[in-house]
């Protein structure tokens, strides 16, 4: 029997760690006396280990006590890098800090932390009073040694201060705790079990200041008869933790902390001048600015001693300074607008000092955000100020989730509450009242300028900003954390914390990361008329009251967005929607002028922009009109125009009676019937994806002309100078829909990335040849064109570019519909930028010079190795993607495109271009060029022209006088 049991218990633990064994896991070990350990034990110097009343010997070097872990948690760790309830005094340190998987193991620490904290001690539900598991003075001693070694690495401070800073909350090494998170905790907590308490848990949560504490008390008065003793001793703990927390800073003791650096250090200096100077000073909007003043000091000048020691301590105290302006911020209320101005930039200071935004991002946008003191300033002035302020918010909230997104996405796998772990750290940072106070700021100025976007239940609308013009009805939708891979209604409205890469169509779309504005998403967007906006992550739990009803939803031309339900839509609003409106521009591919005869491929140096739309699509059309005109910036290479894919496509099917082409001419031709006969349009799409989806498998196993193989094997060796399965080459889709003025097909088909192995690329053109036929690209051409049938694929080969960094120029500032300057999007790596990433975002003006728009927040860039593939390569934020010199490259390239480019129509074209680019060792490379296209009806819309007021941005307003919210 006890074999058998032994049996049992092996092949659990090495059974597969799937995320439903994981979440068991923790609910069995939740409710056991000893969790996820195992037993107490002494651990000795010499790596023996004894039992809990056998100590090490000081002869061997002494020892530790505290718990070991089980088996499983162990196997936990090894296989798939997750690490529960980690005690730290058994940890090594550099192994710990896990810079090989992006520092994982401590935020897996912060995280266990918060759950801990937001759940009843989680998986230490019972093991919180194992006792001896961990000894407090062992933690801390460790947590010391840690900071005193990682923060002596100078690389370490530039490239992870925000991490370190963040990690100084949450890592024993001093006897504090994260107070902020403890009292949310508990009040949300309290709240579950008390319903009546919500609204002031709500209040706690998301505008806390130290009058809590006495509406607390005052409920817990109120409460009194309801409450039983236990309950009324958790009230009270809440009120303990919440005056702990809110007991004020001593600003005459805070130069103590640096005691430790040399007298005639800066950070000693302007600490000691702090306390001396503001320690009688209770004035907010004195002590505010002081105290970001010296975070900012600390941050720029805590590399001057080399000592992990003093830095540690320099550190703890930018966290105390952070403490004291989270306190004394509510007390700031501005009365004039400069007073509100300078509230504003004193929190943004700040929180660029807490790593929130890298110091050269702050640098960049600092000057926008500092106005000199005068009497008036010009409307526009304030909009530009309010705009940047909002970046920082957003920066800001996009640091906290690219440096913890990828842990807490693993552990919703198995947990959901970790999604809370974000919200928690921004709403414990300086982004709460920064936000608030810039939603303060842009109320007051969008009032007395007559600007204020109109949306129903949303308490903060001035955060709110229209990207795409548009109008839309339908049911909402607010999708929370990752939305890769949903089903979506193309008849309903998403909000979206960030929407999916391949997101097919919608009604309109809202979104909190809005990733870039020349995303493939967002382009595709405009082209459609599909409203789209950004919003904040408050807004977004606000949108949640229309989740699931329907609603009107409109964006102007300048950015005003509409949200109402349906039943408050004005009239000229319904009228938008009725039977007898004028119908949705469609557009028709002119396939009359497709040159099908050509069967071989081609080399791209002599196709030019003239042949687009004829024998292949503008990527490689364009290209080869490039490489003729640019040799120096383009590569070489092979383009297998639309007579290869119709050659192919007359073969046989091997398993029916008909060709491929008659198969899909066959498939549009029933769609028709199904028309004719009334047939709902979902069931015909639903018809036709079911047929394509077969389509797709056959193409996917064509049979491929060796006629053709043969001359594309012997193009592999003149045009790109390496036998065929030795050059590494991306092969790309390129349609004669994409040769459209109106309507661009930007990232709807396939890309084949970085294949080298001939039989890679051979399949690879089968499945570029099928990618048309998806559902996601059929979709969106289905919505636009008028005879989607007639839509053909031809291949552009190039060799793989592995570049330093990559992305899109647009050849015209799209953001203010200003022609003097162009946009400019960048991500390291390959693929940059038009897949969705958060991308480098600039306005370049006519003399190069560039406006930081949004800084890059993907931890994450994709090399391309001579092997093949791709693999993802773990990046930093402390520098920029683009130089000021690559800025001027690109900016002269762009009036050179403009001057050059024949045009799409007959020379006709005089619109800006959609340009997607790299860079190699500083060289630029263009990998594909078309005519930037918008929804010119939607921008032209009445009604839209309507949401905004005759506003004249020249309008002064008066700085000093006094004015009411």
């Amino acid at each position: 029997m006890v074999i058998i049991l032994g049996c049992i218990s092996q092949q659990s633990v090495a059974q597969e760690f799937t995320n439903d064994r994981i979440a068991a896991m923790i609910k069995e070990y939740r409710s056991l006396d000893r969790g996820p350990y195992k037993r107490i034990e002494w651990f000795c110097a010499d790596g023996t280990t004894r039992g809990s009343k056998d100590p090490c010997p000081d002869a061997i070097g002494g020892g530790i006590q505290h718990a070991s872990y089980k088996t499983e948690i162990e196997q936990l760790a090894r296989k798939e890098h997750i690490y529960f309830s980690e005690i730290l005094a058994a940890a090594d340190l550099w192994e710990f800090w896990d810079g090989e998987n992006n520092h994982s193991r401590v935020k897996q620490y912060q995280l266990n932390n918060f759950l801990v904290s937001a759940d009843n001690g989680w998986i230490l539900e019972k093991a919180r009073f194992y006792r001896g598991s961990k000894q407090v003075e062992d933690e801390e001693e460790w947590g010391r040694k840690f900071y005193y070694t990682v923060l002596g690495d100078n690389d370490l401070i530039d490239r992870d201060f925000f991490l370190l800073r963040e990690s100084l909350r949450d890592l024993p090494h001093d006897g504090d705790t994260n107070l902020a998170q403890e009292v949310r905790s508990l009040s949300k907590t309290l709240a579950e079990k008390h319903p009546k308490f919500m609204d002031l848990r709500i209040k706690i949560h998301g505008n806390p200041e130290s009058k809590d504490i006495t509406a607390t008390q005052e409920w817990i008065k109120e409460n009194n008869s309801d409450l039983t003793f236990k309950q009324r001793e958790e009230f009270e703990k809440l009120v303990d933790v919440m005056q702990e927390f809110y007991e004020p800073v001593a600003v005459s003791s805070l130069d103590k902390m640096v005691a430790d650096w040399d007298k005639d250090s800066y950070i000693r200096k302007q600490a000691e001048l702090f306390s001396k100077t503001y320690t009688n000073d209770t004035d907010p909007s004195i002590l505010i600015p002081a105290a970001a003043n010296l975070m900012c000091d600390i941050r720029t000048n805590i590399k001057d001693d080399k000592r992990g020691t003093r830095r540690t301590s320099a550190m703890e105290l930018s966290l105390r300074l952070e403490e004291l302006i989270f306190q004394t911020t509510p007390k700031w209320e501005p009365n004039t607008l400069q007073e509100h101005l300078d509230k504003v930039y004193a929190l943004s200071e700040a929180l660029a000092s807490g790593g929130y935004v890298e110091q050269w991002e702050w640098d960049a946008v600092e000057s926008r955000l500092f106005t000199a003191e005068g009497e008036t300033i010009k409307a526009h002035e304030l909009l530009d100020f309010i705009a940047a302020a909002r970046s920082q918010v957003e920066w800001g909230t996009g640091m906290v989730n690219a440096i913890y997104g990828d842990d807490v996405e693993r552990y919703m796998e198995f947990e959901p509450l970790a999604y809370g772990f974000l919200d928690d750290r921004i709403r414990s940072s300086l982004l709460l009242p920064l936000g608030d106070a810039i939603g303060e700021l842009g109320g007051l100025v969008s009032r007395q300028i007559g600007l204020t976007s109109q949306v129903e239940s949303v308490n903060n609308p001035s955060t709110i900003r229209g990207l795409n013009a548009g109008y839309a009805k339908g049911k909402l939708v607010v999708v929370e954390g990752n939305a890769e891979g949903m089903t979506v209604d193309p008849n309903k409205i998403y909000v979206f914390d960030r929407p999916p890469s391949d997101l097919k169509p919608v009604a309109g779309i809202a979104t909190v990361s809005e990733g870039n504005l020349v995303s493939h998403v967002q382009l595709l967007a405009r082209n459609l008329g599909i409203p789209n906006a950004a919003i904040s992550t408050d807004n977004l739990s606000d949108l949640k009251v229309f989740h699931g009803k329907e609603i009107f939803y409109a964006v102007s031309g300048k950015g005003t967005v509409v949200i109402k339900s349906v039943d408050e839509m004005s009239q000229a609003e319904k009228n938008l929607f009725s039977s007898n409106r004028k119908e949705k521009k469609t557009i028709r591919i002119p396939e009359g002028k497709l040159k099908l005869d050509g069967t071989m491929p081609i080399n791209m140096a002599n196709v030019s922009s003239a042949d687009s739309g004829i024998l292949s699509g503008p990527k490689a059309a364009n290209l080869g009109q490039l490489k003729q005109l640019f040799p120096e910036h383009v590569v070489n290479g092979i383009v297998v125009p639309f007579g290869v894919f119709k050659d192919h496509m007359n073969q046989k099917m091997p398993s029916k009676d008909q060709s491929y082409w008659q198969y899909l001419t066959e498939i549009f031709n029933t769609a028709d019937r199904m028309r004719k006969n009334k047939l709902e349009e979902s069931e015909v799409i639903k018809y036709q994806l079911a047929e394509f989806s077969k389509l797709r498998a056959e193409i996917n196993k064509m049979p491929m002309k060796p006629a053709f193989l043969g001359q594309l094997e012997s193009d592999f060796k003149t045009v790109l100078n390496g036998k065929i399965g030795t050059v590494p080459v991306f092969l790309r889709s390129d349609t004669n829909m994409e040769d459209l003025e109106e309507f661009t097909g930007a990232g709807l088909n396939l890309t084949v990335f970085n294949a080298v192995e001939r039989d890679k690329i051979i399949q690879g053109i089968r499945d570029v040849w099928a990618s048309p036929y998806t559902e996601r690209s059929f979709k969106w051409r289905q919505a636009y064109l008028e005879n989607p049938e007639n839509v053909y694929p031809s291949i552009l080969i190039i060799p793989t570019v592995d570049v330093d960094y990559s992305g899109v120029l647009i050849t015209k500032d799209f953001i203010n519909n200003n022609d003097d300057k162009i946009t400019v999007a960048m991500s390291r790596g390959g693929g940059g930028a038009v897949d969705g990433q958060a991308a480098e975002t600039y306005l370049v003006d006519k003399n190069g010079k560039g406006e930081l728009i949004s800084p890059a927040r993907e931890n994450k860039m994709r090399q391309l190795p001579a092997t093949g593939g791709s693999v993802m390569k773990q990046v930093d934020f402390n520098t920029s993607i683009l130089t000021p010199q690559n800025l001027k490259t690109i900016k002269e390239f762009a009036e050179e495109a403009h001057k050059t480019m024949p045009g799409s129509k007959n020379g006709s074209y005089k619109g800006a271009w959609d340009i997607e680019l790299g860079f190699k060792d500083g060289k630029l490379y263009l990998f594909q060029i078309r005519p930037f296209v918008e929804n010119d009806q939607a921008k032209n819309s009445e009604y839209l022209a309507t949401i905004d007021s005759d506003v004249n941005l020249n309008t002064e307003l008066y700085l000093n006088k006094n004015i009411k919210n």
